[in-house]
């Protein structure tokens, strides 16, 4: 595949999470969060089933279903379910530019998770990596205020998104160690998720009704869980250096920025792009200083 076209099929992915934000805010307006990760998840594996299948690659996944099937619950319970559950949560409290950009410490979260997990020595450029992100984190959760001048608006929410990252950071090491093809355990990822969202709704929610809210709610299923990773797995399959198209990721953010001020008339605090620029500085900082083999690759 040329090298424009995996570009070009790689911005096609960012510009889809970008738009991410915006659509989970748009969908919480008329349902809730536990309803919302229903319509989603389960848009998300009807439509990832179907590209197997049209890949001829459907019957794979049910291959040694004793070792993988366990694997995919476990990792679908991390990824979509608990951790979507946390991050919608949080995006019910927060504006959208305070929750989006949190969400993109997950980078941080891998490293210190890799010390205690992986037993990887965490070195002095990490340090500095880390406390440059956590500052930017400090900042946006100011909301347009001087860091350490007044009180963190909705702590908890700050605390979900932050706690969000965590979890996707775990989903992260797990899937490390399982090497099937991503796209199989994407989908079977989801086929559990959503079975778990269907008995949290059943449990502490009610089934949502149809109205106009399902159409967001659809469209995170078909770009956010799916579209987009399979459009980002084509890229990272065709291209020779999987760091540069990894780093195209980070445009993400600022992009998303655009469409929540565009379409949900959020007005951007100062603080949003100043501490977004500190977390993905402290990401790069660390990527070019430190090359971790099987992380970031």
């Amino acid at each position: 595949m040329k090298k424009s076209r995996v570009y070009i099929i790689a911005l096609i992915a960012i510009v889809l999470w970008s738009t991410s934000g915006t659509a989970f805010k748009l969908a919480l307006k008329g349902i809730s969060f536990p309803q919302l990760l229903f319509i989603s998840t389960h848009t998300a594996w009807i439509f990832l089933f179907g590209v197997l299948l049209l890949k001829g690659k459907l019957r794979n996944i049910f291959q040694n279903p004793a070792a993988n099937l366990p694997r995919s619950a476990i990792g679908g319970f991390l990824n979509p379910f608990l951790y979507y559950i946390i991050l919608l949560k949080a995006y019910s409290i927060l504006p959208a530019q305070i929750a989006q950009p949190l969400n993109y410490i997950w980078p941080v979260m891998l490293v210190l998770l890799s010390v205690l997990f992986l037993k990887q020595k965490i070195q002095r450029k990490d340090a500095i990596a880390i406390f440059i992100s956590f500052f930017g984190v400090i900042i946006i959760s100011s909301q347009g205020s001087l860091p350490f001048t007044q009180k963190i608006n909705e702590p908890l929410g700050v605390f979900l998104a932050l706690g969000s990252s965590l979890i996707w950071a775990s989903f992260w090491i797990i899937n490390l160690k399982d090497k099937r093809p991503e796209l199989e355990k994407i989908a079977l990822n989801f086929f559990f998720g959503a079975i778990f969202s269907t008995i949290y709704l059943l449990l502490f929610d009610k089934l949502p009704q149809m109205k106009t809210a399902w159409i967001p709610a659809v469209y995170v299923g078909l770009t956010e869980m799916a579209l987009a990773f399979v459009f980002w797995l084509t890229a990272l399959t065709n291209t020779e250096n999987n760091a540069k198209i990894s780093n195209l990721v980070f445009i993400s953010p600022f992009l998303a920025l655009v469409f929540i001020h565009l379409i949900l008339g959020e007005e951007i605090y100062f603080t949003t792009p100043l501490g977004l620029i500190l977390i993905v500085g402290g990401i790069l900082f660390q990527q070019f200083e430190k090359q971790k083999k099987g992380l970031y690759d």
